[in-house]
């Protein structure tokens, strides 16, 4: 490293510390979601494979916890593998599974975090269903923020999903078809989504210069604030966290229009 980097660095985490300094924790989101996007790209720049690519990202994910961690986060939703990206090469699909299967053991081994999985179990390898539920049954009483892992997911497919729950369990309860659409509100479709009983991200962060959802969770960020920054999953900052909430903190939230 040369010496214009070596000051570009320490100037970065000057003014990292300077923006924590400000921080207020009482505007600080409760949940964040997060699009992990540019892993590809940024292999492509460093001339790496798109593995390795995948493997950096998966590597920012501990740190980024890290942050949350220290800033009173309490929920974190991490979208590491959308139904879209099954349609992907093999080649680069069957790795991207190992590494995200990693990461799932290393959440729950690391004792700091309670996770769950948000997504569809049906288009998962049997291998990392089992992976799931032994992680959620090893971390259930962990006090820590909760990571919800969604892995198969996507936003559509996830209110498919509660629909079809709702009407099972109307089925099992002897509930009629009428009696059901007389019942039907937005409470009850709730009940039925991956993140029941969760509360709704406050704020989603997108990286990578990409400006959209892309259907994640759709029903859920109604009112979330979104920050959209231009650098690469894999080399996100703190700074970068940092600006994502003090810009949350400086809006002004009117919901209703």
């Amino acid at each position: 490293m040369n010496l214009r980097d070596k000051l570009r660095g320490l100037l970065v985490r000057l003014y990292a510390r300077r923006v924590e300094g400000h921080l207020d924790h009482a505007q600080v989101p409760k949940h964040i979601g997060v699009i992990m996007d540019g892993n590809r790209r940024w292999a492509k720049a460093a001339g790496s494979t798109t593995a390795q690519g995948h493997r950096a990202g998966a590597d920012k994910i501990e740190e980024f916890l890290g942050w949350c961690s220290e800033t009173d986060v309490e929920v974190v939703t991490l979208w590491l593998l959308s139904t879209d990206n099954f349609d992907r090469p093999q080649e680069e699909l069957v790795p991207l599974l190992g590494i995200i299967e990693d990461v799932v053991r290393s959440l729950a081994a690391d004792g700091r975090w309670r996770v769950h999985h948000v997504g569809t179990m049906d288009l998962l390898p049997p291998g990392m269903q089992a992976t799931l539920k032994e992680a959620e049954e090893a971390t259930a009483e962990v006090e820590g923020i909760l990571v919800n892992v969604a892995i198969g997911y996507g936003g559509r497919q996830e209110i498919a999903d509660a629909v079809r729950s709702m009407l099972h369990d109307a089925h099992e309860r002897g509930v009629s078809m009428e009696e059901l659409a007389e019942a039907v509100d937005i409470d009850m479709i709730g009940r039925h989504l991956y993140t029941k009983a969760q509360p709704d991200p406050d704020l989603v962060i997108r990286t990578s210069g990409e400006q959209r959802l892309s259907g994640f969770m759709l029903w859920q960020t109604a009112h979330s604030e979104y920050y959209f920054c231009e650098v690469f999953w894999p080399a996100f900052r703190k700074v970068d966290f940092l600006r994502a909430l003090r810009d949350y903190a400086a809006r002004h939230r009117r919901y209703g229009g």
